[in-house]
């Protein structure tokens, strides 16, 4: 039967894209004893964590060795190194496992998101204690949840208690805003240990973007991205002409600054005057590009026909309006012409 918290156990997918780092844990002056059968106060620790390359999870084990001579009551473990030889083995106990699912996150706004934060024990009703926190860039962590099984008090909201007994501690995250970005941490504290996962969550909010032409004193194509987030966007306009060439990015394309709205989304406008030319001969059709992060090397195209151009509307209008002149005057000539012939009779 696997053990609970057999890293192995959490492993999807194939092992060759997995990276393995192994590392010293010190629990500093600590000399609470690992609660399980054969812990002692002298167990030298290790933490194996497992990162899978394409982002799908990460998981940290943490490892107990009970060494042959114990050191000092003291100091600090990490002044007593355990020497490993190069072929020499060493055995270890996996004790704890804590894990994510969502090592990094992309949401839109208004959107509820959960970030999933799991971990293992190897003994029954640990004492144990359950926090998430918020980083958000350039400023000072802000505690969002915290659990303590020894006292049941709870602070904060956004993890179901009741799941933290089954090793459930996923926060979720009912509205998102620009504010919610930032690295969330998900900490579990058993001790003499303290694990945690850091999960990073980016707001991704694609433009809405429309292409419209101004009749001014000089004409104008304007090509809008609105409501986006984050800052960067890119637009290019283009121009294509009836010759049958095709589409000419247009180099005099002018920015409007960057317009912040209160939910913290962004607005930018790229323009152009239309100066004609000896060279223009006959319509235009232009269109706009825009490029965004949320996109994922996506496009968003519009296209526009340029103004003064007769439209196949702008050609067939004055003939639709004859027809139907045409079609009333045949019907009340007709009707005119049924009446008389009732009175006749």
């Amino acid at each position: 039967m696997t053990s609970k918290v057999d890293m192995r156990k959490f492993v999807e997918g194939p092992v060759d894209r997995l990276q393995c780092d192994i590392h010293r844990y010190s629990k500093g002056m600590s000399r609470v004893r690992w609660p399980s059968l054969g812990g002692t106060v002298h167990d030298i620790w290790f933490t194996c964590t497992l990162r899978h390359t394409a982002g799908l999870y990460n998981i940290t084990s943490f490892l107990r060795v009970t060494p042959a001579t114990t050191m000092s009551a003291h100091q600090p473990d990490f002044f007593s190194w355990l020497t490993i030889g190069v072929k020499e083995k060493i055995n270890a106990s996996a004790v704890m496992v804590l894990m994510t699912r969502s090592p990094s996150v992309r949401v839109g706004l208004q959107k509820e998101t959960t970030l999933h934060c799991q971990f293992a024990v190897d003994h029954k009703v640990p004492h144990l204690t359950v926090e998430w926190h918020l980083q958000r860039h350039g400023e000072r962590r802000t505690k969002l949840f915290s659990y303590s099984s020894s006292s049941g008090h709870t602070e904060g909201s956004g993890v179901a208690v009741k799941g933290i007994a089954g090793g459930d501690a996923s926060l979720t995250v009912p509205i998102t805003k620009v504010s919610s970005e930032g690295m969330y941490v998900c900490s579990v504290r058993v001790p003499p240990l303290n694990g945690s996962v850091d999960i990073a969550l980016h707001i991704i909010e694609p433009p809405d973007v429309s292409l419209t032409t101004k009749e001014e004193q000089i004409p104008s194509v304007v090509c809008e991205a609105n409501g986006f987030y984050p800052l960067d966007v890119e637009i290019d306009l283009f121009k294509e002409t009836s010759s049958g060439q095709r589409p000419e990015k247009l180099g005099n394309v002018l920015h409007s600054s960057h317009l912040q709205h209160h939910d913290g989304t962004h607005s930018l406008a790229a323009f152009v005057r239309l100066r004609p030319s000896p060279q223009d001969s006959g319509c235009a059709i232009y269109s706009c590009r825009v490029s965004h992060v949320s996109l994922q090397g996506l496009y968003i195209h519009k296209s526009i026909i340029g103004p003064g151009c007769w439209t196949w509307f702008h050609l067939t209008l004055p003939g639709l309006v004859c027809l139907v002149l045409m079609i009333i005057f045949i019907a009340v000539t007709r009707r005119h012409f049924f009446n008389k012939t009732v009175r006749r009779r």
